[in-house]
């Protein structure tokens, strides 16, 4: 059973979320909140594995919010949650350690998909989605990020290199796999240290560092 923390301040919004999620077996809301200000303490007080977490909300935004839920132990996943698909501040939010971000018109089907591949600890950005975003935001200071991802770089293989680059596609272990030639343990463990040498939180964070380094040009 997957464990989930709503964090919006619409009433509306979180019984909706609620019905849907719910209408899966496998996933049970244990908690609501109307703003940021209480998702960390909710996340102590009831231990959900995935936060589900508005970006804009009176108090507490969603952006500061994931920083407090990312600070705590053990922190669980946190999907963030807009109206916009381009939003500066989803953008924040993934460098801030979200795993991914949803639009709140996501059909129901593909939301308990997406928080169950994010629960999983996989990526659930659709390759599409994860150019859009990280392109948008990364234009300015284009020379500049692409100078600071490729010193970060230096540190992994060859085929961690190539493992990064299919990760900045959003491709799934299985599909890293299959074109790679590697079995899916094999690609979960390359992963794994490509995240620890690049002292990134999750998949999205080094898809951007994909994107900036230009893993992902042509």
């Amino acid at each position: 059973m997957t464990r989930l923390l709503i964090v919006d301040d619409e009433a509306l919004v979180r019984a909706g979320l609620k019905m849907i999620l719910e209408s899966d077996d496998d996933l049970e809301v244990v908690a609501e909140a109307d703003d940021g200000a209480d998702a960390a303490a909710m996340v102590v007080k009831h231990r959900p594995d995935v936060v589900l977490m508005d970006i804009r909300m009176p108090r507490l935004d969603g952006l500061a919010a994931t920083r407090e839920v990312q600070a705590l132990p053990d922190p669980p996943k946190v999907v963030v949650l807009t109206t916009f698909d381009l939003d500066d501040y989803v953008f924040r939010a993934l460098q801030a350690g979200a795993s991914g971000f949803l639009l709140k018109d996501t059909p129901p089907r593909e939301l308990v998909q997406a928080v169950k591949v994010v629960a999983a600890g996989d990526a659930m950005l659709s390759p599409a989605v994860t150019r859009r975003l990280i392109g948008h935001f990364a234009a300015d200071s284009r020379s500049d990020r692409q100078r600071q991802a490729r010193e970060r770089l230096t540190a992994l293989t060859d085929r961690e290199r190539e493992v990064l680059a299919a990760v900045g596609r959003g491709l799934s272990n299985a599909d890293i796999g299959k074109t790679l030639f590697m079995s899916e343990a094999t690609v979960k463990a390359h992963v794994s240290r490509v995240l620890v040498k690049l002292d990134a939180t999750n998949r999205v964070q080094v898809a951007i560092l994909a994107h900036d380094a230009g893993l992902l040009d042509g």
